[in-house]
């Protein structure tokens, strides 16, 4: 069945706005939605799908689109439909564009510059070929650039992994249970998740599996006082709080009020609690400072680049900068330092960032060590140990899609000395 001509319209349209890269993709995407409710459910997937393959692949059809006719970004929208939809379920195509983009589809793409391959900015592969080696970073490249899978988390509160497999087997999905994360499912569908019962009731949550195992290695157990010192909208604050059993007490702080707004209708589905969420100024806010030295566990799951996360957010790769890079390495280590006057004697701190970047990552951790004499490093294969977690790593978590299938993760787990 082919799609209506209009459908090339508003690829156009929304792709234009998606590469002034003034804001990310999935809100320029919503708001242009929003706009326009004409769209059915189908044209919004397919512009959907093709925006987000066209930033996957954007320096490959910057390159095919200098040749043909017509507008840059009239090509490079049917460029992201074809890819989309195929070239034959296109409708509104003139000859000259039809052939052109059958001829375009059919090209090797193994015979390209190898950063035309790998779709990055070249600082990004070139960092990635220092820390992996070339080979490696080539792989890790492809793997970003692939679409990542659906991950959810069952809520523990409200169900058992094997209830929620039966329900989405009989809803006709077939869901994989994630091999480290205890209550991961992995759907290679992705079907409309907000429409579904279990997700209305609380019984699951959209989380990749990479982002389920930072919650468990920090070990929150029940009765304990823990923060979660960057929640955002409070994914990672959910499965600690069902770790916790719905007791003790769990802080989710963060300085958006909006994005903690996100968490309450979260919060509500849940059934938990046992999480206060409180918004704060900056990392050495008095409401902070109130809770120095008395807390069991903190999670900083700190801003940081977001390359690791590329399967989800492929326009990161193009908004980020160099020297972007360098200003969240300041805040970095700033929000480390803060969240650790809270860890009380004998408790743990862990360092956490969806980033590839060593110098977000091990770099952060040794220098706070170097400042903090009375802050220990817990190497990552004790934690998983202790955690039951079947993964084979060092002294630090290092999540990589190629080999992990989740998206890239760094963690460390700090611990003060009694």
């Amino acid at each position: 069945m082919r799609l209506p001509p209009a459908i090339i319209g508003s690829t156009e349209e929304v792709l234009r706005e998606v590469l002034r890269f003034t804001a990310p993709a999935d809100s320029t995407l919503s708001r242009y939605f929003r706009d326009h409710p004409r769209l059915g459910a189908r044209e919004r997937g397919v512009v959907a799908e093709a925006v987000y393959g066209l930033l996957r692949n954007k320096a490959t059809y910057t390159s095919f689109a200098e040749s043909g006719a017509g507008s840059m970004m009239r090509r490079m929208a049917l460029l992201g439909l074809a890819d989309a939809v195929s070239v034959d379920a296109l409708g509104g195509l003139s000859e000259p564009e039809q052939h052109w983009l059958q001829r375009v589809m059919e090209i090797d793409r193994s015979n390209l510059s190898q950063l035309q391959r790998t779709n990055m900015p070249e600082w990004i592969f070139e960092r990635l070929v220092a820390q992996y080696g070339e080979s490696g970073a080539l792989e890790l490249a492809d793997a970003l650039n692939a679409p990542a899978p659906l991950d959810l988390r069952v809520n523990s509160i409200k169900a058992t992994r094997e209830d929620v497999v039966s329900a989405l087997t009989h809803a006709g999905l077939a869901p994989l249970p994630t091999p480290y994360a205890p209550l991961g499912l992995r759907l290679l569908k992705k079907p409309a998740l907000q429409n579904m019962p279990l997700f209305k009731e609380g019984a699951i949550e959209v989380q990749d599996e990479g982002s389920q195992l930072l919650a468990q290695i920090v070990g929150a157990k029940r009765g304990e006082m823990v923060v979660d010192f960057c929640a955002g909208a409070g994914g990672k604050t959910l499965a600690l709080g069902a770790l916790m059993r719905n007791t003790g007490r769990l802080y989710a702080f963060d300085i958006s009020e909006k994005r903690l707004a996100k968490l309450k209708p979260r919060l509500a589905r849940s059934n938990l609690s046992n999480v206060h969420p409180v918004v704060i100024a900056h990392e050495n806010d008095a409401k902070v400072k109130r809770l120095a030295g008395k807390i069991d566990r903190v999670l900083v799951d700190a801003p940081c680049s977001g390359l690791g996360t590329l399967r989800r957010n492929p326009d990161v790769k193009w908004r980020q900068t160099l020297e972007g890079i360098g200003e969240l390495n300041v805040k970095q280590i700033s929000i480390l330092t803060g969240a650790a006057r809270l860890v009380k004697p004998g408790g743990r701190l862990v360092y956490a960032t969806c980033s590839l970047l060593d110098e977000e990552n091990d770099a952060i951790v040794s220098q706070f060590l170097a400042a903090h004499a009375d802050f220990v490093l817990i190497p990552m294969h004790e934690v998983l140990a202790e955690q039951k977690i079947e993964l084979v790593m060092g002294d630090y978590l290092k999540l990589v899609p190629q080999l992990h299938q989740t998206d890239g993760f760094f963690a460390a787990v700090l611990e003060r000395k009694k």
